[in-house]
């Protein structure tokens, strides 16, 4: 799998190429932007299947950094699934 990288990350704004990823995982990013404060606007493109790699875009409100709300909430991901491992393990 390909390297995320940063298209942009300007004041407010973050764009990401993320390639590998699909409908199914970025849908987990965006319900959850959607619903945080801080965030002006989010959304995912996915482009062609074949040949673009799917983006996420992410837009805060005035003075929130954009990658600090994404990490904070990769960390709540990453939460989620170890949590579903260890229920799925005992």
């Amino acid at each position: 799998m390909a390297a995320i990288k940063v298209l942009l990350r300007e004041g407010s704004e973050l764009r990401l190429r993320m390639p590998g990823e699909d409908h199914t995982s970025l849908q987990q990013f965006l319900s959850r932007l959607d619903a945080m404060d801080e965030v002006e606007y989010a959304n995912f493109f996915l482009g062609h299947p074949e040949l673009d790699a799917a983006e996420l875009y992410l837009r805060t409100k005035d003075g929130h950094d954009p990658a600090a709300i994404l990490v904070e909430l990769c960390g709540e991901l990453s939460q989620v699934y170890s949590d579903l491992a260890d229920s799925l393990e005992n």
